[in-house]
């Protein structure tokens, strides 16, 4: 058992899933075995340890080595666990609450105000009264705020507690600003819009301001409820600069770099190296007697695919920001917007490498006489023609000495007309171009239909199924980690690079390891844990890291891995021409979907581009969208070639 000096570790309730369960349970089952009906606490503190072994009592959270008599004989301590509890603190009094609450362990602040509030204790003591103990026990406004009787209750005070920091814009921000908070938080009836604007203001103008609680107000969306307009937004984005600039400038950190280059003497199409140093560096070398022998614009095409890795084998784009990619210290540390194209490290560096790679390849194209441009035109103008009998589709390069400016308008605006003319093609077999030009929505790119009917699997909404991908992939899991001989990243690398016994796990892991017995993704063979399909396991690895599957671009065992999956209503299919990552992506980069978006389309589209007298300003926004312009082509092929795959082999 865990110990902090000479006592035992409290018990303390962290959720269900969390990977401290098992430090606990020891405890939980010692102190409710010990407890009798009628029992009277000495402390406060003791209570509240009580209401969080009461607590997973409720979740059934206990050593599986005990019998089904012995766990009832526990449950039935839930409801006198109770009732000694609120017996406690309804006897506090105005002569004793400073006392009682004087020595409470930090830890159970959140567990002292949910008990409170379920004894009604806020209707027994005046604001002032009972606000100013809770400060003396070092309560925190943003703990008060999760607890919606004591606002309730004490309206009027807690808005002048709020007021009296600007440091208390950061939980505005967290309530109305951020994706997925990790508290519920709740504010007064009476604290008004004009009241969140002049905390904001305060914040954004103040020494304590962080640069990531700026930023988000700086990226939101204007609500008039939070007292967020653009002049607000503009004072953020504005102070977040600064901040951003005086971050750098006080820290070195850890630097990242990436080079891309063309070699004359390199065999291998492509050498990727990381040189490691105080900082990152990250060297993409290509062989120019590959570049030299594939300038053909088919082999063009496939270079940004296949050499540049644009795609993976089953054609899903590598570009979008995944879930999957997020560190532990994203996840957890970072703050994300309500609207927000969430990405981290992984994302940033991708975006970084793909687009020198794109800037690399359109110059050494152009040396060549060559234009990426007219090879996208071709692409639609002469191979669908040619190569599928696929007629009528339009894109034209920019003009002979056009700036950059007109490029990047020009081709953005035909991004959305030839997705606008495949969307047609795919509800009508054909692009009429009468028909296109009598539209005035812009292109939807997450609802694009497929040629392909059930093209993507992507994983349903079934909470059982999200746990096996958790337990499977998550680098948090609480089955990854046996002992410091045998653990690794995620629990399929644990099994399959160990032989991981079924008597190795402790007992804190072995419900879940059952519950993968349970679901046909494990077995127990002769003791030792094994996979029972390695298909199925490929395919849930891509649904984690890639959040969709290409049904036709699977195995047949793979493709009878997810059928099986189907039945048990683990999955689902549907028919568009990208991912929902991908099209995320798509609007992350074009449209004002996502509040940190670049909105690119819409900017260029209604001349709302920042202003520069010098050209070169938008060549990175030209790259941006020939790169966007590249991956669509590479869907769109990808989706064409299927369905003629398809009804060759008689699928389709």
């Amino acid at each position: 058992m865990a110990q902090e000096g000479d006592r035992p570790r409290r018990v303390y309730f962290y959720g269900p899933d969390d990977g401290a369960v098992g430090i606990f349970v020891p405890r939980v089952v010692e102190l409710a075995s010990n407890f009798e009906s009628g029992t009277a606490f000495e402390t406060a503190t003791d209570a509240l340890e009580h209401h969080n072994v009461q607590k997973y009592l409720e979740h059934r959270l206990l050593p599986s080595g005990l019998d089904e008599e012995a766990i009832q004989q526990l449950l039935q301590k839930v409801r006198p666990l109770r009732a000694a509890i609120a017996r406690f603190f309804s006897a506090i009094s105005e002569d004793n609450i400073r006392d009682v609450f004087a020595s409470l362990d930090h830890q159970y602040h959140r567990d002292l105000l949910e008990v409170l509030g379920q004894v009604k204790a806020f209707e027994r003591f005046d604001g002032p009264r009972m606000l100013g103990v809770l400060k003396e026990t070092g309560v925190h406004i943003g703990d008060m705020l999760e607890s919606a009787k004591l606002v309730q209750a004490y309206g009027e005070e807690i808005r002048l507690e709020i007021l009296a920091s600007s440091r208390n814009a950061e939980l505005i921000v967290r309530k109305y600003l951020e994706s997925a908070p990790r508290r519920d938080l709740h504010l007064p009836v009476v604290f008004t819009p004009d009241d969140s604007r002049h905390v904001l203001e305060d914040y954004i103008d103040s020494e304590q301001a962080n640069l990531n609680y700026v930023r988000l107000i700086a990226n939101a969306k204007e609500n008039a409820r939070v007292g967020i307009d653009p002049k607000l937004k503009l004072r953020a984005k504005r102070r977040a600069q600064k901040l951003n600039a005086a971050l750098f400038t006080d820290n070195d950190g850890l630097r990242a770099t990436y080079e891309v280059a063309i070699s004359g003497d390199q065999e291998h199409p492509s050498i990727e190296e990381r040189k490691q140093g105080d900082d990152s560096h990250w060297l993409y070398s290509y062989s120019r007697t590959w570049l030299d022998s594939t300038r053909d614009n088919s082999s063009i095409l496939n270079n940004f695919q296949h050499l540049f890795g644009f795609a993976d084998d089953q054609v899903l784009l590598g570009l979008p920001a995944f879930a999957a990619d997020l560190s532990v210290f994203e996840r957890m540390a970072g703050l994300a917007g309500l609207d927000e194209y969430k990405h981290g490290v992984a994302f940033d560096a991708l975006d970084s490498v793909s687009l020198l790679q794109t800037q690399m390849y359109t110059l050494y194209l152009k040396k060549e006489g060559l234009d990426l441009e007219r090879v996208l035109a071709w692409f639609f103008v002469e191979y669908l023609p040619e190569e599928f009998g696929i007629r009528n589709f339009s894109l034209r390069a920019s003009g002979e000495g056009a700036s950059y400016l007109e490029k990047v308008r020009h081709l953005f605006a035909e991004i959305e007309s030839v997705s606008a003319q495949f969307e047609l093609y795919a509800e009508n077999g054909e692009v009429d171009h009468e028909l296109l030009n009598m539209r005035s929505d812009p292109v939807a790119y997450g609802g694009i239909s497929s040629l392909v009917q059930g093209k993507y699997v992507y994983a349903g909404d079934n909470d059982g199924f999200a746990a096996v991908l958790r337990l499977l992939f998550f680098d948090q899991s609480r089955i990854i980690y046996i002992d410091e001989n045998l653990n690794a990243n995620d629990f399929v690398r644990l099994i399959l690079q160990n032989s991981v016994k079924y008597a190795d796990f402790h007992e804190y892991q072995v419900s879940a390891i059952d519950y993968l017995i349970d679901k046909g993704i494990i077995e127990n063979f002769d003791g030792l844990i094994r996979f029972v399909n390695l298909e199925q396991i490929r395919v849930l690895h891509a649904l984690f890291h890639k959040e969709a599957v290409s049904y036709f671009r699977l195995t047949k065992p793979g493709r009878e891995a997810v059928d099986d999956m189907l039945a048990k209503g683990w999955l689902v299919r549907r028919s568009t021409l990208l991912t929902d990552a991908e099209a995320a992506y798509f609007n992350y980069v074009l449209n004002r979907t996502f509040s940190n978006g670049l909105n690119l389309r819409n900017q260029y589209l209604h001349g709302s581009q920042p202003f520069s007298d010098e050209d070169g300003a938008y060549y990175k926004d030209y790259l941006i969208a020939l790169r966007l312009a590249v991956t669509l082509v590479i869907k769109m092929n990808d989706d064409i070639c299927l369905l003629h795959l398809l009804k060759d082999r008689g699928d389709s």
